[in-house]
C-alpha cells in the first residue's frame, strides 16, 4: 500500500528533482495546497494572494523509504529557516511546508521538527509549517518533470542541480538505480 506526503520547500522544480531520485517513491507530481483558490493556476499562485505553497507531492512505498527518511531529506535539501523564501525565490508561495495526509506522518515531523531544533541542528529557527493537506491541485503539465527536462535550462543548473548533487551525496543509499 502507497503513502502520500507533500513537501514545500521552496521552488517545486528544484524539489521534484530530488525527488525523483529516491528509492521508493513511485510518483512525483508538482501542484500547489494549502490555499484558499480552488484550482489556482500558476499566475495567480505566484501574486502570493491565494495562499498557496509551490509543493511536491509524494506517493511512496513506505516498505522501501518512510516518510521519516523523505523528512530527513527534505531538511537537506532545503532552508528550513527563512519565512516565505528560498534563496532568491521570495513569496508565501514558497514557505517551508509538511503536508501530511497521516496522523503517524503528522507526528513523525513534529518530532523530527522538534529533534532538530533541540539539537540546534540550524543556526537560526525552524520555520517549517506542519499542517494536514488541504485544497490540493497539480500544477500545470509544463510545470511537470521540469529539470529532467531541462536540464540545461539556468535555473536549474544554479538551484536544481546542486540539490540533486547534494541528495546524492548525503544520502547515496537512498539513490534509486
Amino acid at each position: 500500500m502507497m503513502d502520500t506526503l507533500v513537501l514545500g520547500g521552496g521552488c517545486f522544480w528544484c524539489t521534484e528533482a530530488v525527488y525523483v531520485k529516491v528509492q521508493g517513491v513511485v510518483d512525483v507530481e508538482s501542484g500547489y495546497c494549502n490555499g484558499q483558490t480552488v484550482s489556482p493556476t500558476y499566475e495567480q499562485v505566484c501574486t502570493g494572494r491565494t495562499g498557496h505553497n509551490e509543493v511536491v507531492k509524494l506517493v511512496y512505498d513506505p516498505a522501501q523509504v518512510s516518510a521519516l527518511e523523505l523528512l530527513e531529506i527534505f531538511f537537506v535539501i532545503h532552508d528550513p529557516t527563512t519565512l516565505n523564501r528560498q534563496g532568491n525565490d521570495l513569496g508565501t508561495q514558497y514557505r517551508s511546508g509538511i503536508y501530511f495526509t497521516t496522523e503517524t506522518q503528522a507526528q513523525v515531523a513534529q518530532a523530527l521538527v522538534q529533534a532538530l531544533t533541540q539539537s540546534q541542528a540550524f543556526d537560526r529557527p525552524i520555520v517549517t509549517e506542519v499542517l494536514p493537506l488541504a485544497n490540493y491541485s497539480a500544477a500545470e503539465d509544463y510545470h511537470q518533470d521540469f529539470f529532467e527536462r531541462n536540464p540545461e535550462q539556468g535555473y536549474c543548473l544554479a538551484v536544481a542541480a546542486p540539490k540533486v548533487a547534494k541528495f546524492r551525496k548525503t544520502f547515496a543509499r537512498l539513490v534509486r538505480d
